[in-house]
């Protein structure tokens, strides 16, 4: 009996320590536990705060106006620039009905769109007036919903900018368009002047020779006619034979009745040079907005080449080889357009050189024509060979050329179902291909 009666305190004892060791060991996790929830919490906290400071800094820094509203359609956020744009404290525009700083009109419309975002939960953009300090003032507005982690629909986001701004910039940008437009209509103009006046400076120098033929020949014609109407008024006068004779021999009658005729071959020489040389630029001049037809690129190219030649005074000759007849089907004025450009590149490029040489070969083997225009000068260089079909762009100095020879050249080839490129090899190289001419 006193054994057991010894032994259940000291038992019962056992049990305490245990029981309260389990407490204070419930109460150390306890404890660890709310450390650990203790940090957790301030650093979500701090990161709620740097995210509260960035969304500040956001409704701080935007020119345009953003404004948070609930469900409610009730302001809980606002930027800046609406507090700034209605003359109000931040501070006292909370819990203000946003539909409230719009006319009538605007405020309708925004009831709407938020009907809508609750139902479509689709943005939604509008015009409407904003009651500032300056009076009603338009402005291009965007509405988004704001939804919940379960997609349930919290409120909206408003921006919107004014659209003075907007139309002031739509303004400039369509000057600067209109002004690019005009900038590109006046160097496509010049150079037009430019082949204009090369082709012009060709013409008055073709032209000179045979009229000056032709007005020499009539001079001479008014002369000759003059002395032969006075030997004829004599004769109709009844002059004694003698008298006509010694007129006839003073006149020199023979004589010029010989030169009668040379005059009369010399002003028809000159008239169908004339002739000729209008017939020429009639075919250069032609339209292209024609009917195709079938012609002899070997002409064309000639012709071409020929009033280049006329025009530059370089006194380079174009030399011809390969085919003599290769008919293609097209515009035969634009292939001279090309043809011409390309010439005029090759003699531009010979300026300096010391045995210029310029050649055109044309290949008339299927499936497509080849005219290729090759001269011996310093070629085009490697760094620029990629833009040199490119609008505007051109090696030459400046006032030598505006850079569009080459791009209308290419899209004229273009046109035509062929193309036109860069050749290879020393030199300059251009390749221009045109299908053949097939007869059905």
């Amino acid at each position: 009996m006193s054994e057991a009666t010894a032994s259940g305190p000291a038992g019962e004892a056992d049990i305490l320590d245990d029981a309260w060791g389990d407490v204070l060991n419930a109460v150390d996790r306890t404890y660890a536990e709310l450390v650990e929830y203790q940090e957790r919490l301030e650093r979500q906290n701090a990161e709620l705060h740097a995210a509260r400071l960035f969304i500040e800094s956001v409704l701080g820094s935007v020119s345009d106006i953003m404004v948070v509203v609930g469900r409610d359609g009730k302001i809980e956020e606002i930027s800046a620039s609406f507090a700034r744009a209605v003359e109000a404290e931040p501070g006292a525009l909370i819990g203000q009905p946003l539909s409230g700083f719009f006319t009538g009109d605007g405020a309708a419309r925004l009831a709407e769109a938020m009907n809508d975002l609750r139902l479509s939960r689709e943005s939604a953009s509008f015009e409407a007036d904003l009651v500032t300090a300056e009076g009603a003032l338009p402005f291009d507005i965007s509405l988004a919903a704001r939804l919940s982690d379960r997609s349930r629909f919290e409120g909206a986001v408003l921006t919107g900018r004014p659209l003075g701004e907007l139309r002031r910039a739509y303004a400039e940008l369509e000057r600067s368009h209109r002004q690019l437009k005009e900038a590109q209509t006046q160097l496509v103009r010049n150079e037009k002047l430019a082949s204009l006046g090369r082709l012009l400076a060709g013409v008055a120098h073709e032209l000179n020779n045979p009229i000056s033929f032709v007005y020499a020949s009539v001079h001479a014609l008014e002369k000759y006619v003059g002395q032969f109407e006075t030997y004829f008024e004599r004769v109709q006068q009844g002059a004694p034979r003698a008298e006509l004779v010694q007129l006839r021999a003073d006149l020199k009658l023979e004589r010029n009745l010989r030169n009668l005729a040379e005059a009369v071959h010399g002003a028809r020489d000159g008239a169908e040079r004339v002739r000729d040389i209008v017939a020429d630029l009639r075919r250069l001049s032609a339209e292209g907005s024609g009917e195709r037809v079938e012609f002899d690129l070997v002409d064309v190219a000639k012709v071409a080449a020929r009033w280049v030649e006329r025009g530059s005074k370089s006194g380079i000759t174009v030399r011809f080889t390969g085919a003599e007849r290769c008919m293609v089907r097209g515009v035969s004025g634009h292939v001279q357009q090309i043809v011409m450009n390309l010439v005029q590149n090759g003699m531009d490029a010979l300026d300096g050189v010391e045995t210029p040489e310029l050649t055109i070969d044309i290949a008339c083997t299927e499936p497509a024509a080849v005219l290729t225009v090759r001269d011996n000068g310093p070629g085009v260089p490697e760094d620029v060979r990629a833009a040199i079909f490119d609008p505007f762009f051109t090696t030459k100095p400046v006032g030598r050329g505006t850079g569009l020879g080459l791009s209308i050249s290419a899209k004229i080839a273009d046109e035509h179902g062929g193309q036109l490129n860069l050749g290879d090899g020393p030199g300059g190289c251009f390749r221009l291909e045109l299908p053949l001419e097939t007869s059905e």
